[in-house]
């Protein structure tokens, strides 16, 4: 997503977990002219959320994006979950993502976007098959945290986004997944442009269409 945008002439900010480990994006900074930047964060780490913040309190960002995702053994019922699992899949996918808005929001222009990737599989109304049922727990969890934020933002004049990609060919996905990232990374930076300038929540595909809670 970094890439497309900045083919499209954004200027990204980006940003990794470990500094001192070389990454794709930190190949894209490198052949972007300065309009890609790179700052560290983990977003499991709270502590980290405030110095970002500050260096980054000069700029006003049009959109803010969080993309994160773990998950477990997709096999095993919610009754056979270690606790220690369950509690790093919630977090890294629910409560991390909706810290990070949090402490950033006041970076977003007032008619900016603030958008999350989320997953259809965090529909209920859509789970007909079971499996994954942490992973879909953790991601019906951010839909209700973020449903929640929007509420407290009833007022705003910004976007806000639950993006549901699909089934995409990542580590997270898998190489058993239908689609993959060149096909499926355009359609997603489509409809979140799209948004821009369309205050509210929208829960959306990426093909622009509306996912059921």
């Amino acid at each position: 997503m970094a890439a497309e945008l900045a083919a499209r002439g954004w200027n990204v900010i980006g940003t990794v977990r470990d500094t001192a480990a070389r990454t794709l994006l930190h190949d894209l900074a490198d052949r972007s002219g300065g309009r890609v930047l790179i700052e560290h964060l983990d977003i499991n780490e709270p502590a980290q959320l405030a110095p970002l913040h500050e260096r980054l309190a000069q700029r006003e960002l049009d959109i803010l994006f969080v993309n994160a995702g773990t998950t477990n053994n997709e096999a095993t019922p919610i009754g056979a979950v270690p606790a220690a699992e369950f509690a790093e899949v919630m977090m890294t996918n629910a409560l991390s993502p909706l810290r990070v808005i949090e402490a950033l929001e006041g970076l977003v222009s007032p008619t900016g976007l603030i958008g999350v990737m989320s997953s259809g599989q965090g529909s209920i109304t859509n789970n007909t098959t079971g499996l994954r049922e942490v992973y879909r727990g953790s991601k019906a969890a951010l839909n209700m945290f973020m449903r929640s934020f929007a509420v407290r933002q009833s007022g705003t004049r910004r976007a806000l986004l639950l993006m549901a990609p699909g089934w995409i060919r990542t580590d997270l996905g898998g190489q058993d997944a239908p689609f993959t990232i060149d096909e499926t990374v355009p359609e997603i930076v489509d409809v979140l442009l799209s948004r821009l300038g369309k205050p509210g929540l929208a829960y959306l595909d990426r093909f622009g269409q509306s996912v059921p809670w």
